[in-house]
């Protein structure tokens, strides 16, 4: 092997550790709030056209407080996707330096989604209460298809760096002749696309129905609570056995396409038939498993029906061409931890199913929404998980048998990098928090109206008052302005 091989193997760059450590930090906060920007359009407007179609206040006055904390959410993304953007060039310049011309039309059309979806969600958020019911519901249905746009362009971008295709080299290692399409349409785009898009749709779905599980535990069984968690479950609850199809599907792609990460995500170091699988375990440096669950033949069984399929090992490639042991374990834990949270959720949903099928009603029990409530977070953290497996799985590479992280990293000092995390980390802390807090004081707001109305006895279930037509008149106050009529001034507020 090059000398130079052995050098990047053994002694990586002093920059890699903080590049890769800012890299991970942002991305796995910016991914929190993926799910929302990609599927809340969709499940916001399932409820908005229930609303309309049933003439149901409550389904109308959901869709118009979940499009508030669409817009808010969306807000909060442009800061963390735009540090990422940022992050791409300054922490990998030789990558993108190479190979911009040839993945960089997806972080093109991720821009134009963006733009397009900042202005609808604008448009949407503007037109309750000043736009007729049908035209305010039309313009909002392009909602979920830029945000599929969006997800469309990432995932263009990621599919290529581990599938490379639609180039090539010249004679100093330059890509030339590129093709757009094929760039795009890489072989795994498709299973990582779809894939990517059903783990939004329902863990926004999970996410969104916890929070109404959790009100349900604490004794707000009214129909505003019953159907702002139904409507979202019963998406998730679609979504989750096609997510077990497509999981199988990305999971045969990459055993026929990148069979070294597949290697490391079932941490299988010998090339050979009827290879067993295990749940969790520790790969060691020289090949042993230690800890874990062993279930014989399993793995090629699930790589190609059966248990004679050839499974290539970790250790049928150059040690500087394949995740070290600890890289394969943490992809195999990350694996394993996404599979089964998964698993758990499926049980959740033929749980809510058999009880919808045979009574047709809502489950009963406490243990169900409590849950439920527990479904929105585990459902984040198979997300994380996910993005874990394919990003740690991939290693040493950036761009799949083409150039390796330490080839594309900065020469910028390791010093000013971990000053750059460090300031990264308070402001990501700072944002969030003030998410956090505004949706709380959004919650709180809600309630103490919802509670008057109730008190003053002028709905049945929250604001019956129509998000449609003429606004309500505004309550006088104890004095009329600009004066009293007896000569004397009102104060600041209209009151005597």
């Amino acid at each position: 092997m090059h000398t130079t091989l052995h050098l990047l193997a053994e002694a990586p760059p002093p920059q890699m550790l903080p590049a890769r450590s800012l890299m991970a930090f942002t991305l796995a906060s910016h991914i929190i709030l993926v799910p929302m920007g990609v599927a809340l359009p969709l499940i916001t407007l399932i409820m908005h056209g229930h609303g309309l179609r049933r003439g149901d206040a409550t389904a109308l006055l959901l869709a118009r407080r979940w499009s508030a904390v669409m817009a808010v959410q969306f807000a909060i993304g442009v800061v963390t996707g735009t540090v990422l953007s940022f992050e791409f060039g300054l922490l990998w310049p030789n990558m993108m330096g190479r190979w911009g011309d040839v993945f960089g039309i997806g972080f093109g059309v991720e821009a134009w989604a963006f733009f397009l979806e900042a202005v609808l969600i604008a448009i949407y958020l503007y037109g309750w209460r000043r736009l007729p019911a049908r035209t305010h519901f039309l313009l909002g249905l392009p909602l979920p298809v830029t945000a599929l746009l969006g997800a469309f362009g990432i995932l263009a971008a990621n599919s290529w760096m581990n599938t490379p295709q639609g180039f090539s080299l010249d004679s100093a290692g330059n890509p030339v002749d590129v093709n757009v399409w094929k760039a795009i349409f890489t072989p795994m785009f498709g299973p990582q696309y779809w894939h990517f898009v059903v783990a939004m749709l329902l863990t926004a779905g999970y996410v969104v129905a916890g929070v109404y599980a959790v009100g349900w535990l604490r004794g707000r069984r009214d129909r505003y609570h019953r159907l702002g968690f139904t409507v979202p479950f019963t998406v998730a609850a679609v979504f989750t056995p096609v997510q077990f199809m497509l999981g199988d599907a990305i999971a045969r792609a990459v055993f026929r396409k990148q069979p070294v990460k597949f290697a490391a995500t079932e941490i299988v170091w010998k090339t050979d038939t009827h290879v067993p699988e295990y749940l969790f375990g520790r790969l060691h440096p020289d090949g042993t498993i230690s800890g874990g669950i062993k279930i014989p033949q399993l793995d090629s069984i699930l790589a190609g029906f059966s248990p004679n399929t050839e499974v290539r090992g970790l250790s049928s490639v150059p040690e500087a061409d394949r995740p070290n042991a600890t890289q394969a374990t943490i992809a195999h834990w990350a694996f394993d931890i996404m599979v089964g949270i998964g698993s758990v959720l499926a049980l959740l949903a033929v749980w809510y199913a058999f009880v919808w099928w045979r009574r047709r009603r809502l489950p009963a029990s406490p243990w169900f929404y409590r849950s439920a409530a527990c479904a929105g977070v585990a459902s984040v953290l198979a997300v994380e998980c996910g993005w874990i497996t394919t990003e740690v799985g991939r290693q040493p590479w950036i761009v799949y048998g083409n150039m390796r992280v330490a080839e594309a990293v900065t020469g910028a000092r390791s010093t000013s990098l971990w000053t750059m995390f460090a300031l990264v980390v308070v402001v990501y802390v700072f944002i969030f928090g003030s998410f956090l807090a505004v949706l709380l004081k959004m919650r709180t707001r809600w309630r103490l109206d919802d509670e008057r109305s109730a008190e003053a006895g002028t709905m049945a279930t929250p604001e019956t008052d129509t998000p449609y037509g003429p606004r309500p008149a505004v309550p006088a106050l104890d004095a009329p302005a600009p004066g009293r009529g007896d000569g004397t001034a009102p104060t600041e507020d209209g009151r005597p």
